[in-house]
């Protein structure tokens, strides 16, 4: 099949890889000249383990190329895929669908012959039928089927998550469109993924109503962990007997700073819009965006308490992105926390194995080349995205480093029996400070 990708983000590139890989011919559309270029170079502009590889490998095998013209890849797609950005639209949190929208005005007007537009990014409930309006006026006697087929891409694991899909969801409304999507997924079979075919409605609230989920996961372990350092219990402990119920099952019940990233924080939001805008109000979506708010305060008041106040202290912060293996940092805890502890006065330095870049852009503090630098004199430190290089830490050496054997750990990697034994004072979520000896 052909397939012309518009928008090379972090949905559109890794699902233009992954389709090429199946062995399709795909041509990725930006308009965005300096990542085009970049792309065409060998150079990816987003850190996902495994992508670069799939990149390279299909480009050289002819079946991934880039453009900045979309008149060039429509008229000979199969399908096209819209796959741009729907950030969260400033002053009422509605999802922005503008780059949706004149995406389809473009793909209209370069049409040539049947044509399945298949929506990719995130969209509320509707989209798809807007789209549609879009395409016929502009194009009235255009031959083409809309449909939506969200994506379910963990960020860290996209590519492998692509290969072995949970689901995939497509949401269209005639035969002929579902063999198009049918064909494409194809290759899936062999892993004997189910292929989910709904209404174009049922597809776009499929995927809010996941990432809803999910997220309220989180919130509500969460707010255990506030319930479990009060009465005295460990939240890990909890988390793993709620776990083990095969109802509940464990993903997503680690407690933390709050959730963020380019999913679960717009989505949650857009989500809660939609249900005011059609009057049928998701009180627990409400809670969940209000308390994820708040938990980044909270955990900026937590080390702030744990500290003794951090007026005039230097606090090495060890990972700034939402979550490990990548190098988002949308509406990462770090965002919240760091310019907290810089209001009350503290000295901030960072360091991220990949988020480098975004960190310079987006925080005010000195980047360090590597833990132990951003350690070495501060008064203490804080663990806020669990980067498998912070679990196995020299803790002789970082006690060393700093003046103050004090870790603030929002993300639970380390056991509280070992912190102690090695003479830290060591604060966890949802469990008792642990002191030396203790």
């Amino acid at each position: 099949m052909r397939i012309a990708m518009i928008g090379t983000g972090y949905v559109g590139l890794v699902s233009a890889a992954c389709f090429s890989e199946f062995g399709h011919e795909v041509i990725c559309v930006d308009k965005d000249l300096g990542k085009i270029d970049a792309l065409k170079s060998g150079m990816i502009p987003i850190f996902e383990p495994g992508l670069d590889e799939v990149v390279s490998a299909n480009v050289r095998a002819g079946r991934l190329s880039f453009t900045t013209d979309l008149s060039k890849a429509v008229p000979t797609a199969d399908a096209v895929f819209i796959a741009v950005g729907t950030p969260s639209r400033r002053g009422d949190g509605h999802a922005d669908l503008s780059f949706v929208f004149a995406a389809a005005k473009e793909i209209a007007q370069a049409m040539d012959g049947y044509t399945v537009v298949v929506t990719k990014s995130t969209v509320p409930v509707g989209t798809g039928r807007e789209v549609e309006k879009i395409i016929r006026a502009q194009r009235s006697n255009a031959e083409c089927d809309v449909v939506s087929n969200p994506e379910f891409l963990r960020e860290g694991s996209a590519v492998e998550d692509f290969r072995r899909p949970d689901r995939v969801v497509v949401g269209c409304e005639t035969e002929r469109a579902r063999e198009v999507l049918t064909e494409i997924y194809r290759p899936l079979y062999l892993n004997e993924t189910p292929i989910l075919f709904t209404s174009r409605e049922s597809s776009e609230l499929i995927k809010y109503a996941a990432n809803a989920f999910l997220a309220k996961k989180i919130t509500f372990i969460n707010e255990m962990a506030n319930i479990c350092e009060k009465v005295g219990a460990d939240v890990q402990d909890v988390a793993r007997g709620m776990g083990l119920d095969g109802r509940i099952g464990g993903k997503f019940l680690h407690a933390g700073p709050g959730f963020g990233g380019s999913c679960f924080p717009k989505d949650t939001l857009a989500l809660l819009k939609t249900s005011q805008e059609v009057g049928a109000p998701t009180r627990i979506v409400e809670s969940v965006v209000a308390v994820n708010d708040q938990r980044k305060i909270d955990m900026a008041e937590k080390i702030e308490a744990a500290f003794g106040g951090v007026s005039g202290k230097t606090i090495a912060v060890l990972g700034l992105t939402f979550k490990p293996n990548t190098d988002d940092m949308r509406d990462a805890p770090s965002l919240v926390i760091i310019p907290y502890l810089q209001s009350k006065g503290a000295r901030v330095r960072g360091y991220d194995p990949e988020g480098e870049r975004e960190a310079r852009n987006l925080l005010n503090i000195e980047i360090c080349k590597d833990a132990y630098s951003a350690l070495d004199g501060a008064d203490g430190f804080v663990i806020l995205t669990e980067w498998n290089e912070f679990r196995a830490l020299d803790l002789d050496r970082v006690k060393k480093l700093l003046k103050a054997p004090l870790l603030v750990d929002l993300r639970n990697i380390y056991r509280a029996a070992t912190m102690s034994a090695a003479g830290f004072v060591y604060v966890s979520v949802g469990r008792a400070t642990q002191k030396p000896g203790k």
